[in-house]
């Protein structure tokens, strides 16, 4: 099996990608050993010691380093869990029970009904131009609400921490949603 690996905006961040599908639909994101415990590859990868993010895409997994840590030492590492997990067959999440019902902070913004057409249009972009391009640089970006203006948006994986992330979102994702949705005054993330 040969894992592919690439670099992304984030230095802190190596995008992974095993020629395979990672997860059936959606992302997982997790930024600490704690939330990994629901995965073994996430929990294997942690257990490296110098690995402080794990994000889950449809076929990559994006995998980010503690400060000062050098990739020289720690690819290696991560390519031969990554490695041993796909070879093994090994699930990708534990079998579930009650204990790992984990309910998420609730961070989205509550949409106005009276702008549920604007709303539909920003989501829509966000899924089909935004988020396709973000998946290529190891991470993702999660619409959280719109109020007042305003677009909350999550950021995960290889753009949670990364120094151009403000660039992106500012320049980039903010610039879009105010070309096509002109209601869009700023965009920020939550």
């Amino acid at each position: 099996m040969l894992i592919q690996t690439e670099t992304t905006p984030n230095p802190a961040t190596l995008k992974f990608m095993p020629g395979r599908q990672v997860m059936d639909m959606g992302t997982r994101d997790f930024a600490s050993p704690e939330e990994a415990d629901v995965s073994p590859l996430a929990a294997a990868l942690f257990s490296t010691g110098d690995v402080t993010g794990v994000f889950f895409g449809r076929d990559f997994i994006s995998v980010t380093a503690g400060p000062g840590v050098d990739w020289r030492g720690l690819k290696p590492q991560v390519l031969e869990v990554l490695l041993d997990h796909f070879a093994s067959g090994a699930p990708l999440f534990n079998a579930p029970s009650a204990a790992d019902i984990v309910v998420p902070l609730d961070d989205d913004v509550a949409d106005d009904p009276a702008d549920a057409e604007i709303v539909e249009q920003i989501r829509a972009l966000i899924d089909t131009r935004v988020r396709p391009a973000v998946a290529k640089d190891g991470g993702d970006i999660v619409y959280r609400g719109f109020r007042e203006g305003t677009v909350f948006l999550a950021m995960h994986g290889a753009c949670s921490g990364c120094p151009s992330s403000t660039m992106t979102l500012k320049n980039g994702i903010e610039s879009l949603l105010k070309h096509y949705v002109p209601e869009v005054v700023t965009v920020e993330a939550v």
